[in-house]
C-alpha cells in the first residue's frame, strides 16, 4: 500500500504502547507506517525497542531549548523533514503548546487511561477508585489545545472490581489501551474517522 499514512510516535518512557502500535503496523494491510520516535528523554526504554524494529529515533529535550516555543518549533521541524502524516502520543509525559497543538491538528491522537471526559490529567486510576466509579477505561482522542479534551475517537471500558487497588486497575486498562490504540489509528489513518466528524 503506497497510501499508507506516515505515522510518529511520541513517548517519555518504556512504550508498551508504543510497541502495539508498531506490532499493528507491520502488517501489510495496515493503513499506517511508522517512521519514527521520539522522545524528550534520552533514557526512554521504548527507544531501545524502536531501534531494534529498525525505526529512527530521535531526543528533543526541553533542556536543550529557551522556552517551549522553542522545543516545539524543533519538534515541528523535524516532523517537516520527516514528511510526516499523523502523530501518535504514546505516554508523552509533556504538555505541547497551543501553537504546536493549532499547527497539528486532527494530526495528533493521544491515549488517555480514563473514560474522558472523566479524569483528565494525571493519577487517573487511583481517582477512579476513590470517586467510587462503577466502569472505568481508556480513550483515544485527537489532541487539541485543551488538555485530554479534543474529539473522541474511541473508548473501552473497564468495570471496577471491588477489591480494585491502583496497580490491578491500571493492569486491566492498560490491556483495553494495547487494544485500542491500534484500532484507533487505523480509524484514522484510513481517513475512516476525521477530525471534523
Amino acid at each position: 500500500m503506497s497510501d499508507k499514512k506516515n505515522t510518529v510516535i511520541f513517548i517519555s518512557g518504556r512504550g508498551s504502547n508504543m510497541q502495539k502500535l508498531i506490532e499493528a503496523a507491520s502488517d501489510a494491510n495496515y493503513p499506517a507506517k511508522i517512521i519514527g520516535v521520539i522522545s524528550n528523554k534520552r533514557d526512554a526504554q521504548g527507544l531501545e525497542f524502536a531501534k531494534k524494529a529498525d525505526i529512527k529515533t530521535a531526543v528533543i529535550s526541553p533542556k536543550d531549548y529557551k522556552n517551549k516555543a522553542d522545543t516545539d518549533a524543533a519538534i515541528s521541524s523535524l516532523l517537516e523533514s520527516w514528511d510526516v502524516d499523523l502523530i501518535c502520543l504514546a505516554g508523552y509525559m509533556r504538555l505541547l503548546g497551543a501553537e504546536f497543538c493549532q499547527k497539528w491538528q486532527g494530526k495528533i491522537i493521544n491515549i488517555h487511561p480514563s473514560l474522558l471526559p472523566q479524569f483528565k490529567g494525571l493519577n487517573t486510576h487511583q481517582r477512579a477508585i476513590d470517586s467510587q466509579a462503577s466502569d472505568h477505561g481508556c480513550t483515544v482522542h485527537f489532541v487539541t489545545v485543551d488538555m485530554d479534551s479534543g474529539p473522541i475517537i474511541g473508548q473501552i471500558i473497564v468495570p471496577l472490581q471491588n477489591d480494585d487497588t491502583k496497580e490491578k486497575l491500571e493492569k486491566r486498562v492498560l490491556i483495553a489501551e494495547h487494544n485500542l490504540y491500534p484500532w484507533a489509528l487505523a480509524q484514522v489513518a484510513s481517513g475512516e474517522v476525521n477530525f471534523s466528524d
